[in-house]
């Protein structure tokens, strides 16, 4: 399992400011992709409707020391306090290429205990293989969403 080569930052031009930077789009052949079939159970619209599932700004994420897999991100989840989210996707991101993205988490799981810290939450992302390969990406929203904003 590899880092997917247009998730490596690229050096933007000194003289553009940083609005004015576009990343050039990376064509992906997805007709190789391999996606995990529907759940053929359904659930129920209750159990659906308790899943708390909101826009979170990442305002830092490091590596876990002693982890090879994990990224300690600090979220803003729109409550006015900072949430920990931890994930196994390192191998996948450099914690450095996140500060500042909005992503999707769900963040009423009970806490979760790994490497001896709480995790409060489940940043969302997509998973598939490509040739017996597993590929992630995280499910990156438009910064234009506020923080704290439910999806529904």
């Amino acid at each position: 399992m590899k880092p997917l080569d247009r998730d490596k930052p690229e050096a933007a031009p000194a003289a553009a400011p940083a609005e004015e930077i576009v990343q050039p789009k990376v064509h992906v052949d997805l007709s190789k992709a391999e996606v995990e079939p529907l759940f053929a159970d359904f659930v129920d619209f209750e159990t659906f409707s308790r899943s708390d599932f909101r826009v979170v700004k990442v305002k830092a994420c490091e590596a876990v020391k002693k982890s090879k897999k994990l990224l300690k991100f600090t979220l803003d989840d729109g409550s006015g306090e900072d949430r920990v989210i931890l994930s196994g996707i390192h191998e996948y991101y450099e914690p450095e290429t996140l500060v500042g993205k909005t992503l999707l988490a769900i963040t009423n799981l009970p806490p979760r205990k790994m490497m001896g810290i709480d995790s409060c939450g489940m940043i969302i992302s997509a998973l598939h293989k490509e040739e017996g390969e597993e590929r992630l990406n995280l499910i990156v929203l438009d910064d234009n969403i506020p923080a704290g904003a439910k999806l529904y």
